[in-house]
């Protein structure tokens, strides 16, 4: 690892001198419409920026970026090098910074993280046609989030509706998706309550001092597990997952018994991602840098830990930030994010779900805070907030690593990046 470290700090002495995702549920959580293969159509990525001045807007906040990105920003992929090509931008100035494209690639969504629609200083999201020929954007209708600082969407999959989560709001909202793909208003908001945690984590690396959501309620991530039957949202401020049953006719959320699980205080879970057999969910805490495996009961929605895994390498000291986490395409791997460490961890997954670290990889950029694989899982990219590009990777299939294609692209604080094979997209359905 000291030689990884070495090599990350010459690169970037050289650089500064020098330039002074294959189940539909996987597919769902990259933003991909559709499986495409070597052979498809033209790839596009659309990539969600925080694009305004968030610290004129949340000033008492920590930890936000200045807001150097347009809006959407639209890219053509070559299938063979993983390069990004402009391609279109839809300029925004609210943050558009998460994104959703749903199944048959002919609407794409956003959570508009800093727009302001009234006094009860609620956030927007909105739908966009995407155009068949060439993948550009016209926007159809914005709505209200159902709360302040909307930084997550999904969509059901039944297709009929839009989950939100409204962090700086600590909710979340259901809204239906209307025959033209426009956006009604909400049929659900439930409002996150509960004790806040304490601002040091209980699995905090020694001499941390990552500090970020223990101040409130926020609602970091919402989705669906890919049956549709129940849906699942984190709240990273009171450490804890929530569980609801989803009626699919009426857009309404339920709370199963017991409702949710507890992570350990201060941990502060951000994000999750199902592994294609649906039975294994995995957990990653933004302030104590860990992944908790937990085993999903299909019949009563309930979660049960199993496993408690650090996201750094052994040593590691000091302060970090998780951001994302994956299942790769063929469920053999976990990848998740290290904001200060700059680096993704990967994981092989044991035959009972079970992970064991493999290595990191240095993101090539700064704070990584998403990152997600084309629809085959040949490549992954990485977006560096902080950096103010996108980088690519090329992912080994057999044993997990990932390898620089020494592609940078640049964008203002990327934020997600989603993919759609114009070819696979099915108009008018």
């Amino acid at each position: 690892m000291m030689a990884l470290e070495r090599s990350r700090r010459a690169f970037l002495r050289l650089s500064c001198a020098a330039a002074a995702a294959t189940s539909t549920a996987l597919l769902a959580r990259s933003g991909g419409a559709s499986v495409g293969d070597d052979e498809g159509g033209e790839l596009l990525a659309y990539v969600g920026t925080f694009s305004s001045p968030l610290r004129d807007v949340l000033p008492t906040q920590v930890d936000l970026p200045p807001g150097n990105g347009r809006g959407i920003h639209l890219f053509r992929v070559d299938r063979q090098t993983g390069a990004l090509t402009p391609a279109g931008l839809f300029e925004m100035g609210t943050s558009p910074s998460h994104l959703a494209i749903n199944a048959d690639g002919t609407r794409l969504y956003s959570a508009n993280e800093t727009d302001r629609i009234d006094e009860a200083n609620q956030g927007t999201v909105s739908a966009f046609a995407i155009d068949p020929a060439d993948g550009q954007l016209a926007m159809l209708n914005t709505e209200a989030s159902g709360g302040a600082g909307p930084t997550y969407v999904s969509i059901h999959p039944s297709g009929r509706f839009l989950l939100v989560a409204n962090y700086f709001g600590g909710s979340v909202a259901v809204l239906p998706i209307l025959e033209d793909g426009r956006l009604g208003p909400a049929t659900d908001i439930k409002v996150d309550e509960g004790e806040i945690g304490p601002t040091r984590a209980t699995h905090a690396p020694p001499g941390s001092f990552a500090i970020s959501g223990h101040d409130r309620t926020h609602a970091h991530m919402i989705e669906a597990h890919p049956s549709g039957r129940f849906v699942l949202h984190v709240d990273l401020g009171l450490d804890r997952i929530f569980i609801w049953d989803f009626d699919d006719q009426d857009g309404t959320l339920s709370p199963t018994d017991p409702g949710g699980v507890s992570l350990p205080p201060g941990d502060g879970p951000r994000h999750f991602h199902f592994h294609p057999n649906g039975r294994w969910f995995y957990s990653i805490q933004e302030e104590g840098s860990t992944i908790v495996l937990f085993d999903f009961d299909g019949e009563t929605g309930a979660l049960s830990p199993r496993q408690t895994i650090s996201t750094l390498p052994p040593g590691f000291a000091g302060s970090n930030f998780c951001s994302e986490i994956l299942v790769s395409t063929d469920g053999k791997f976990v990848y998740a994010g290290n904001r200060l460490h700059d680096s993704i961890g990967i994981f092989a997954i044991g035959p009972d779900g079970t992970l064991s670290m493999v290595g990191d990889e240095w993101t090539r950029g700064n704070y990584p805070r998403s990152f997600a694989f084309d629809p085959t899982g040949s490549f992954l990219y990485c977006c560096n907030q902080r950096a103010d590009h996108v980088t690519v990777f090329e992912v080994d299939r057999d044993g997990g690593g990932l390898t620089f294609t020494g592609q940078y692209t640049p964008v203002g604080n990327p934020s997600c990046v989603v993919f759609l094979d114009l070819a696979a997209a099915r108009p008018g359905k």
